[in-house]
């Protein structure tokens, strides 16, 4: 089977279960934002949370999309870095239990930490603390971690640092790797429009966006931008929540509906939606039931606080699939 290897902000996501958006008003954070903060910041609202329902894994865009990869039994390994500490030990030993090469370089701070603040509307409001995931820079990544790999997936949150990107595909394109990008957020788009417009059309094989990023992208609704995007790469994904997504390559143009969902938290929706996709891509499946076990993967995601299912989920899933 073919192999997927994920490169990312390497986190640990501490999702925590708000009963009301009281506690976003006292530490001044807007409700459905991600802000960047300090470590000192990021520990006062994890202890001043505490009493709260509270999940803990290894998080990051593009190492929840490689999990859903793993559980599905793709062979995966993944790039980023983490401290020397004991949520840096977590990181990897979460990620070896699924079976995920874990290619994990050890940094100077501490390891990131997201903490998802989850209301009861189900909107993720995050303090994120990046940390040693930051520090991942272009001379980390070596001709070596692509070898025997098949796509190469990364999160856009990775954006910021031209230079590592470059690098990544620079090696991917000599090893044979196809380049997987999800455009993460609409604002990173907008403050790197020109970089990732370049880096689309000269590097990049296929492309996930949600509705806001293809706008930012391109300024255009879905179905336009959609069309736009097509033509700077091979495949082209345009998630529009519950209306589904639109998938197109080169004249083929498919609408695939979500799946019926109770919505508790979509953190990770985006995310799955790749891993069902991808896993549908290396079974060399058509593009319409790549979308939909995207779809479903989505769906199930956001019936559970966080980016994790249960084993017995994964076993209805594949059933399914």
């Amino acid at each position: 089977m073919k192999k997927v290897l994920g490169i990312g902000n390497a986190l640990v996501d501490i999702m925590t279960k708000l009963p009301n958006d009281d506690f976003l008003k006292k530490y001044g954070l807007e409700k459905g934002s991600m802000q960047l903060s300090k470590k000192e910041f990021a520990e006062e609202i994890n202890s001043a949370s505490s009493s709260f329902e509270k999940h803990q894994s290894s998080g990051g865009s593009a190492a929840n999309t490689i999990h859903g990869l793993a559980n599905l039994g793709v062979p995966t390994a993944y790039i980023g870095k983490v401290g020397d500490d004991e949520f840096g030990e977590f990181f990897s030993k979460d990620m070896q239990a699924k079976n995920i090469k874990p290619l994990l370089l050890k940094g100077k701070n501490d390891t990131g930490r997201a903490i998802a603040l989850v209301s009861p509307d189900s909107e993720r409001t995050f303090a994120t603390y990046l940390g040693a995931a930051i520090e991942l820079n272009q001379d980390d990544i070596v001709n070596e971690q692509f070898k025997g790999f098949d796509i190469l997936h990364i999160e856009g949150y990775l954006v910021q640092n031209h230079a590592l990107l470059q690098n990544a595909a620079a090696l991917a394109k000599v090893n044979g790797l196809k380049i997987s990008l999800d455009l993460a957020s609409f604002n990173i788009v907008e403050e790197n429009l020109h970089f990732l417009k370049t880096y689309v059309e000269k590097y990049v094989d296929i492309v996930f966006a949600n509705e806001e990023e293809a706008k930012a992208f391109t300024g255009e609704e879905p179905e336009k931008a959609l069309d736009i995007i097509s033509t700077m790469c091979d495949i082209a994904i345009v998630k529009i929540g519950k209306q589904g997504s639109l998938i197109k390559k080169q004249n083929e143009k498919y609408i695939v509906n979500s799946i019926k969902a109770n919505s508790i938290d979509t953190t990770g929706a985006g995310d799955l939606y790749a891993s069902g996709f991808l896993y549908g891509l290396v079974n060399d499946l058509p593009l319409p039931k790549c979308g939909e076990i995207g779809s479903l993967l989505a769906g199930k995601v956001i019936e559970v606080i966080g980016s994790k299912l249960s084993e017995n989920t994964w076993k209805i899933i594949k059933d399914k699939i």
